[in-house]
C-alpha cells in the first residue's frame, strides 16, 4: 500500500499547489473579473488546440480503457470505474448546485461585455459547477500516472508531471471555450482527485489476482 500513496505525491502534491491558487484566487478576485483575465489569452492556435483538446475529456478515456485491455485488464477496469463514478457524482452535483455557465451568467448580469468565441464550439448555459471535463481529465490523467511509476517509485516521478500538465491543459480549456468558470475547475479538480484516491485503496488487493493482470493477448495465445 505504501508504494501506490508513494506514486501518488507527486500528482496529489501539484494538485494541491493548482487548488492552492485557484482557492486564492476564487477569494481574492470577483467571479466574473477572474473569467474575463483568465479568458483573455486568445488567439487563433489557441482556439484550434483547445477547440479540440477538450475532446480528450469526452470519449477518450474510454480508448485508453479499451487499450489497457491488451496490457492488463485491472488498470482497464480502474480506469473504467474511476471515470464512470467520478462522472457520475459531477452530473449529480451539477443539479444540486445548478449556477450558470459564464454564457448564461454574463448574459444576466454583464450583458454589454461580450465574451470571446471559438468557431465551431456552442456554448452551453446552464449546470456549470463542477466541471465534468475537468473531473475526467484529473481522473483519467491521475490513474495514468500511477500507471506509469507501477513499482518504480520516485524514478518515473517525472511521467507525474506530465501527466498532470496535459490534465491541466484539459480544465483550463474548459475556461478558454467559456464553458466554465475557475470555481467549476476548482470543484472537478477535487472531485478527479478523491475519486481516484479512494478507489486507489483497492488496487493493492487487485492486482494480486488473476484478472488484475489479465489481458487481451493471453487470451489470444489460449
Amino acid at each position: 500500500m505504501r508504494r501506490w500513496f508513494i506514486n501518488a505525491i507527486p500528482f496529489v502534491a501539484l494538485s494541491l499547489v493548482l487548488l492552492a491558487v485557484l482557492g486564492w484566487w476564487l477569494l481574492t478576485w470577483d467571479k466574473a473579473e477572474l473569467h474575463l483575465w483568465m479568458n483573455s489569452c486568445h488567439n487563433a492556435a489557441g482556439d484550434f488546440f483547445f477547440r479540440y483538446y477538450t475532446y480528450v475529456g469526452e470519449w477518450v478515456p474510454y480508448v485508453v480503457v479499451f487499450g489497457l485491455l491488451f496490457y492488463k485488464a485491472g488498470w482497464a477496469t480502474f480506469l473504467l470505474t474511476d471515470v464512470v463514478v467520478s462522472g457520475l457524482i459531477a452530473q449529480r452535483l451539477k443539479y444540486v448546485f445548478d449556477t450558470d455557465r459564464p454564457y448564461k451568467f454574463f448574459e444576466k448580469f454583464y450583458p454589454d461585455v461580450q465574451l470571446p468565441f471559438v468557431d465551431g464550439v456552442t456554448l452551453s448555459k446552464w449546470y456549470s459547477c463542477p466541471s465534468g471535463h475537468t473531473t475526467t481529465f484529473f481522473a483519467m490523467f491521475f490513474v495514468l500516472a500511477l500507471m506509469a511509476c507501477d513499482k518504480k517509485d520516485w524514478k518515473a516521478w517525472p511521467w507525474s508531471a506530465l501527466f498532470f500538465l496535459m490534465a491541466v491543459l484539459g480544465a483550463y480549456s474548459r475556461i478558454y471555450l467559456s464553458q466554465h468558470f475557475a470555481e467549476d475547475i476548482f470543484a472537478g479538480v477535487i472531485l478527479g482527485v478523491v475519486t481516484t484516491l479512494l478507489l486507489l485503496f483497492a488496487v493493492p488487493k487487485l492486482e494480486k489476482t488473476a484478472f488484475w493482470n489479465w489481458n487481451f493477448k493471453k487470451m489470444h495465445l489460449k
